[in-house]
């Protein structure tokens, strides 16, 4: 028996999100042995009394303000190569019927929690302002889940996979605009005058650019902090800083594929690529070497924001968790039939039973959902709620699953479709 190699052991980490899981697992395990341990950890102070902007420098504040940053630059660069020639966004008409499907799913789940609320704390009297904040928490989807869970159930190579990721990747474009716009420190009011940062970051980088900077260190290192303090000190999530900066950088001529670790240079043969002085674009490459420190990553992130007790399952539990089921499954339906009416049909060989089954996987709101739940509450009990709903909505993974080997759903295409590339 053959044994595996490093990188194979690397690679089956990634693929599968085993340290995002993992890290979920180990939180929910510790804050439920002993919830004062837990918060004493992911709080703990590495540097003592030091502040940043007005800001503990903590192990919670290190990984959502700062690792989160790389987490959303990656996000940003799946966006921007999708924008390139052979990408899902380019030609637009091509990419109408998941981007309709993205609007459905972003308005389903707001408009399923609005009603809910109304009627779970629609009492004469019922103040609930605070509440509102939760809306903006089941529009995300998790995009690396969701296509984990879309290749179990439709099976390799199936449209409805790059349907679906181009919908998760529109979603969470989506989700930055919302953090950055509506989750703000209710504290601390907008001072949009220091998001002129942001814009002197970006012209340095173009600036870059045009001198032809063919490494992406620069961009990050220089563009990234400018971006990031001008949004801290706006009173605005800093996490979005590189969303930003990637679009900025260096890339390929075209897009090779949502989450496929290769470019033309790849293709070409790194032989040839040299013999003509070609090499790998600066957006490639950030990804390629910073993606594994990410997902490696995200185990520090479902660590510190996943450890909710059990005991914190309560309304805004059930009307997360039901946002999310609902409000995705019904609108990114909607939205798709519509779309079709319109004239713009799924992709070849998609199916309108595959397209309520690619809304339902979308409902896996899990990280990003974790994230905005922790700009939506400060409260302890909604936020704990709030965190429940967006675990819970991890078991829509199974269930997916199970639905789709029941009907059969993606196991029917014929061979001749199977092969095309």
């Amino acid at each position: 028996m053959s044994e595996q190699s490093p990188n194979g052991v690397i690679n089956l980490l990634q693929e599968f999100s085993i340290p995002l899981l993992f890290g979920v697992a180990a939180a929910m395990f510790w804050a439920n042995l002993d919830y004062e341990s837990y918060e004493h950890v992911i709080h703990w102070a590495p540097f003592g009394d030091l502040h940043v902007l007005g800001h503990h420098v903590t192990h919670h504040w290190i990984v959502n303000d700062v690792f989160m940053v790389l987490f959303f630059g990656i996000a940003a660069k799946e966006i921007t190569e999708s924008c390139l020639p052979g990408g899902s966004l380019n030609p637009i008409r091509k990419s109408i019927n998941p981007l309709m499907a993205t609007a459905g799913g972003v308005l389903g789940p707001i408009m399923v929690f609005f009603v809910g609320l109304s009627l779970i704390y629609g009492a004469p009297g019922d103040d609930v302002t605070t509440l509102h904040r939760g809306w903006g928490i089941p529009t995300a989807t998790d995009i690396a889940l969701a296509w984990l869970v879309a290749r179990a159930v439709f099976g390799k190579g199936h449209p409805a996979i790059d349907f679906l990721l181009l919908l998760a990747v529109a979603d969470d474009a989506v989700g930055l605009v919302i953090i950055a716009v509506f989750y703000g420190d209710p504290l601390l009011p907008a001072q949009p005058q220091f998001l002129a940062l942001i814009a002197v970051g970006m012209g340095v980088c173009f600036a870059m650019r045009k001198m032809n900077v063919r490494s992406w260190v620069p961009y990050i290192c220089v563009g990234g902090p400018l971006a990031w303090l001008g949004l801290s000190m706006a009173h605005l999530h800093p996490a979005l800083a590189l969303v930003f900066i990637v679009p900025i950088l260096p890339g390929p001529h075209r897009d090779t594929g949502l989450f496929k670790d290769e470019d033309e240079i790849d293709k070409m043969g790194e032989e040839l690529a040299a013999d003509l002085h070609m090499g790998h674009s600066p957006l490639h490459e950030f990804e390629h070497q910073l993606k594994l420190f990410v997902d490696i990553g995200l185990f520090f992130f479902a660590f510190t924001n996943a450890g909710v007790q059990l005991a914190s399952i309560g309304p805004m539990t059930w009307l997360i968790l039901a946002s999310l089921v609902i409000g995705k499954t019904v609108g990114v339906t909607l939205m798709g039939l519509l779309a079709i009416k319109m004239g713009f049909p799924l992709p070849n060989r998609m199916t309108v039973t595959e397209l309520v089954l690619a809304g339902f996987v979308a409902a896996l709101g899990l990280t990003v959902a974790l994230f905005v739940a922790g700009a939506a509450f400060t409260d302890p009990t909604l936020l704990g709620q709030a965190k429940m709903g967006a675990l819970f909505s991890g078991f829509v993974g199974f269930a997916a699953i199970a639905i789709g080997r029941l009907f059969g759903v993606g196991r029917s295409l014929p061979k001749a479709a199977k092969t095309t590339s």
